[in-house]
């Protein structure tokens, strides 16, 4: 077995990790993702817990899920009664997390998880470590799409990162410590970063692989996915603006 490389910087080991998974509608996914977690991070953590937060799936995958959960101790089952969207998936793993790292990605696998050991390299020295699509498997529409929203989230939030919503990130546990995440679509990526950038804490981007979905089908291109991810962007530039806006008003006021 692979030496454990998972130390933090004053060079003890961490208690674990928090490996999270949002699913909806991944009945034929959502066993081999748990199985694929446990065989990379088994290599550098003693503890770990795989959180999987089913979003209201209308397929098995609830029942799988329980499943899974009754044989497997690292498996935690979280349920919303209905699809509540990504982002309140995501919440809801977070929420939960217990250990002092915190990783998630999706469910449906189109990342090497053995590569976690690339962003471990890196969190001992930052307070995020994410992943960018080194070549992005997906069709032109969707990198065109990509390619606007993070144009669009740079101008308007002014988080410069290549790959916003690269579904591998790992985390320092107090990223989360102080605000409680409120997106609960698509741009929960963008929150979580916009709000790293708001209390100045470091981000640091490592190059991963990207592999085409095998089974399952994609939601992100969703026209309400879309709308929702827009309508919740400009709510989150109104309200990182309010700080600065009120310290202005106040100023003004003493004078």
């Amino acid at each position: 077995m692979k030496e454990r490389i998972a130390f933090s910087e004053t060079g003890k080991p961490y208690k674990g990790i928090s490996v999270i998974f949002p699913a909806y509608n991944e009945e034929d996914n959502v066993e081999r993702a748990v199985n694929a977690a446990l065989s990379s991070f088994r290599r550098f953590f003693d503890k770990i817990e795989i959180i999987v937060v089913d979003d209201g799936s209308r397929d098995k995958t609830c029942e799988r899920l329980d499943a899974l959960a009754e044989t497997t101790p690292e498996v935690v089952a979280k349920h919303h009664a209905k699809n509540r969207g990504y982002g309140a998936a995501l919440r809801t793993g977070i929420e939960s997390a217990q250990y002092d790292l915190i990783f998630f990605s999706d469910s449906d696998l189109q990342f090497d998880l053995d590569e976690i050991e690339l962003l471990l390299e890196w969190i001992d020295h930052h307070d995020i470590v994410t992943g960018y699509r080194a070549k992005r498997a997906d069709p032109m529409i969707r990198k065109l799409n990509a390619w606007a929203w993070g144009t669009l989230v740079k101008t308007l939030l002014g988080v410069k990162v290549r790959d916003i919503d690269c579904a591998f990130k790992l985390f320092h546990r107090h990223v989360f410590d102080g605000y409680k995440l409120e997106s609960v679509g698509a741009m929960i990526n963008t929150e979580i970063l916009a709000r790293a950038k708001q209390n100045k804490m470091t981000i640091k981007e490592v190059p991963v692989n990207h592999y085409s979905r095998e089974v399952g089908e994609q939601t992100g291109a969703n026209i309400k996915v879309i709308f929702k991810a827009f309508r919740e962007l400009i709510e989150m530039h109104g309200k990182l603006r309010k700080p600065q806006g009120a310290a202005m008003d106040l100023a003004m006021n003493k004078k």
